[in-house]
């Protein structure tokens, strides 16, 4: 058997190649929607994709499965059919190349044979795989593809459907039918791999590990939220998961429905593009709010100190998805500010992942801050160090709930940054605000949003811990 992991490291997501090498057939579980870079994989090793399988509706990105099957001409999808009428895939009606699986129903990829446990929590209708390998005398599970029912050291969060879908108070009962799913855990044997969908750094849960697979019988020792299951009961597991759980981007939503109801097919992702200074000035001459550039320099100190007016700081790697995602709502076109031609198609192949396919062109800096077409157009932020803050400022407070619970500067307003747009009405109105968060990259984040909406922004920079050191000291006269 054939097993390869393929990690996006921004989204934090894994998806799985698994090929039988006796009969060359290969299945993909839980791919992005660009799949065109999975099958130089799957050749190199003399491997042919001819299914594709999910957990569950995605939220976080677009999933590959419609794209797979509308661009091939032969392949199978193997989709959930269960969680009720309402999360079903409307997508998928119809189409004589999908089967829907509900709890016990197996399938086969060559000698290869999965077999579909419903695991609502995460969402109704979500599956974990149970992979055995047909060739092998051992008739025992390798692996539990767990989805993001199960990771690395947590559980999947039962509270999307309310926090990013718009369903209504399914947090409580989510979490209930979450507790339940975790009772089948007992019955899989410790020697089973478990290869969740998802590592550190993902929104779909608030303690995931950074080793990417793990096993059943070590998650059972060291997973605390199954501990708390198994040691505490159904009430107190309920209460630990939906305390503290990550606010999340804005884009889920748009996510959830897309992938249930279709998204556009993408084909392979193009490269758009470049624009010289010409083409920047003329773009940003439009009326203002139609333009938007997303600057993907990693240097928030740099971005501060120049940039063009109403660009987003959305740095390249972790963050970049999570400035696009939580601050775009499907704008007309996008432009890259990016410092090397190699950064180009990454960011693109990124965007489309979560549904943003029009890519104007790019544009290279320094070239245009050097640019005389330009210099009308350039803009800066002050910045103070958060030890600077002052009593009097009005201050944004841009973390997350548990860590503004935890403390904070007195008086500040608070709104995760990933909700400055879903959650514009709580901000305060337009006028001088200064923005902190617990290392200053959110904080940097949300203050090219907030210039964005004509606030008068002071992005304070550095460490929470210090500003908090620093009013301990003065509290106390040391």
């Amino acid at each position: 058997m054939f097993l390869r992991q393929i990690t996006d490291e921004t989204l934090s997501q894994y998806t799985y190649l698994i090929g039988c090498e006796k009969t060359g057939e290969a299945l993909l579980v839980d791919p992005e929607r660009d799949i065109d870079r999975y099958f130089p994989i799957a050749e190199a090793n003399d491997l042919e994709i001819t299914a594709v399988a999910e957990t569950h509706i995605h939220a976080d990105f677009l999933s590959g499965t419609r794209e797979f099957i509308e661009s091939r001409e032969k392949g199978i999808a193997y989709l959930s059919g269960a969680g009720g009428p309402d999360w079903q895939y409307i997508w998928a009606e119809g189409i004589d190349r999908v089967r829907l699986l509900r709890h016990g129903d197996t399938f086969s990829v060559g000698d290869l044979r999965l077999t579909a446990l419903h695991t609502p929590g995460h969402t109704p209708e979500h599956l974990c795989f149970l992979l055995h390998d047909g060739d092998q005398s051992v008739d025992e599970p390798l692996a539990l593809l767990s989805g993001d029912f199960l990771f690395v050291g947590d559980v999947g969060r039962p509270d999307l459907l309310d926090t990013a879908a718009g369903e209504d108070d399914t947090r409580g009962p989510a979490a209930r039918d979450l507790f339940a799913s975790i009772q089948q855990i007992d019955k899989v044997p410790d020697f089973v791999l478990v290869l969740p969908a998802h590592g550190a750094g993902s929104s779909c849960g608030k303690a995931l590990g950074s080793v990417p697979f793990s096993s059943m019988g070590y998650e059972k020792r060291a997973n605390d939220s199954l501990a708390i299951a198994r040691e505490k009961g159904e009430d107190a597991f309920v209460e630990e998961i939906l305390s503290g759980q990550p606010e999340p981007p804005n884009y889920f939503a748009r996510m959830k429905e897309l992938n249930r109801s279709g998204a556009p097919i993408l084909g392979v992702p193009t490269h758009p593009r470049r624009l010289n200074d010409e083409d920047v000035a003329t773009l940003l001459s439009r009326e203002s709010g139609e333009v938007v550039f997303l600057d993907t320099r990693t240097d928030r100190t740099a971005f501060m100190e120049q940039h063009l007016e109403d660009s987003l700081f959305a740095p390249f790697g972790a963050s970049f998805l999570e400035a696009a995602g939580s601050y775009l709502d499907s704008p007309p076109e996008i432009f890259l500010m990016v410092t090397g031609e190699n950064e180009v198609e990454p960011a693109v192949r990124q965007l489309a992942r979560i549904g943003f396919d029009r890519i104007g062109g790019y544009a290279l800096w320094p070239e245009i801050s050097r640019s005389e077409a330009c210099q009308g157009w350039l803009r800066s932020t002050r910045t103070i160090e958060i030890t600077e803050i002052d009593p009097s400022d009005r201050v944004l407070d841009v973390r997350s709930a548990e860590e503004y619970e935890e403390a904070h500067v007195p008086d500040a307003h608070h709104l995760p940054h990933t909700r400055l747009v879903a959650e514009a009405d709580s901000l305060p109105e337009p006028g001088p605000i200064t923005v902190q968060c617990g290392s200053g990259l959110r904080a940097a984040l949300a203050s090219a949003q907030l210039e964005r909406s004509n606030f008068d922004v002071t992005f304070a920079n550095g460490r929470f811990a210090d500003w908090k050191e620093q009013a301990e000291r003065v509290a106390t006269g040391a």
